[in-house]
């Protein structure tokens, strides 16, 4: 008895001394690049470097874009969250597969894919290009690589607000009289706010932060196509102090994105307990 309890009672430590090794090493790499950001820069120079204008013109033209398209998400993966949760059609798995793709799909092969397809000689953009429409290195470029690579973000967490709603609120919605339109407008939704609302805020901030892609298919070119992250790029072979000043924004707003859904996700998870 004695030799078993004290068997156990080694075995508990060693389990106890692993698990907080491995937790302290894994908060020690994740740790250590972040705060060696906010020991390059004073204060001073912080202000400095955000308030030029360079770092000024890609804020404005990343909050821009990336608002842009996450409400043209919203307007048009709303719909088809909706459809693929409540509705099933043939080929459903196939919509399923593509909608994830964008998220695995290594971001410069997405601004390759989109250069093929609205380039000035590409599979749309030859048709475009009769009417005098240039897509490819335009503002309008940087929206669209901004909506492929962020969209699944909400439509993924969509799909699933809805999967989570109780399929009776609707059943007794229409059986009072309302239509499917007024349905999920007046019961759909106000359900499943707080979870489409996670979905807004992590497609607005993979918008934000996206590069591969609008490097290839929008290009680098400054207050017209260089949001933050191309800023940090550029910048860091000129300007360290304006690069570093843009990556501690970008992480600061990051961590502040994190701790936002995961509140909403707890409130969820309240509600529906």
């Amino acid at each position: 008895m004695t030799s078993a309890a004290g068997y156990h009672r080694i075995s508990r430590i060693a389990t106890q001394v692993l698990t907080g090794g491995l937790i302290l090493l894994f908060l020690i790499f994740i740790s250590v690049p972040l705060v060696s950001l906010f020991t390059r820069v004073g204060i001073e120079d912080l202000l400095y470097a955000i308030t030029s204008e360079a770092a000024i013109n890609a804020l404005c033209l990343s909050a821009v874009t990336a608002v842009i398209s996450t409400i043209i998400v919203i307007i048009f993966g709303t719909p088809l969250a909706y459809i693929n949760a409540r509705i099933p059609y043939r080929g459903r798995n196939i919509v399923d597969t593509l909608t994830d793709l964008p998220i695995i799909l290594p971001p410069t092969v997405a601004g390759l894919a989109l250069l093929m397809a609205f380039g000035a000689n590409g599979l749309l953009g030859q048709y475009f290009s009769i009417f005098g429409i240039r897509i490819a290195f335009t503002t309008t470029a940087v929206v669209l690589a901004q909506i492929f690579v962020a969209s699944p973000f909400y439509l993924r967490q969509a799909r699933s607000s809805f999967e989570a709603i109780d399929i009776e609120y609707e059943y007794a919605s229409r059986t009072l009289g309302a239509g499917p339109l007024k349905t999920l407008f007046k019961v759909t939704l106000p359900l499943a706010f707080g979870s489409l609302l996670s979905g807004v805020i992590m497609t607005f901030a993979r918008a934000l932060g996206e590069f591969g892609a609008t490097m290839m298919f929008a290009g680098n070119l400054a207050g017209k196509t260089q949001t933050m992250p191309l800023a940090i790029y550029s910048e860091l072979q000129s300007d360290m102090s304006i690069s570093v000043a843009l990556a501690i924004l970008l992480v600061v707003f990051s961590f502040g994105i994190i701790l936002i859904v995961k509140y909403l996700g707890a409130r969820e998870m309240k509600k529906y307990a």
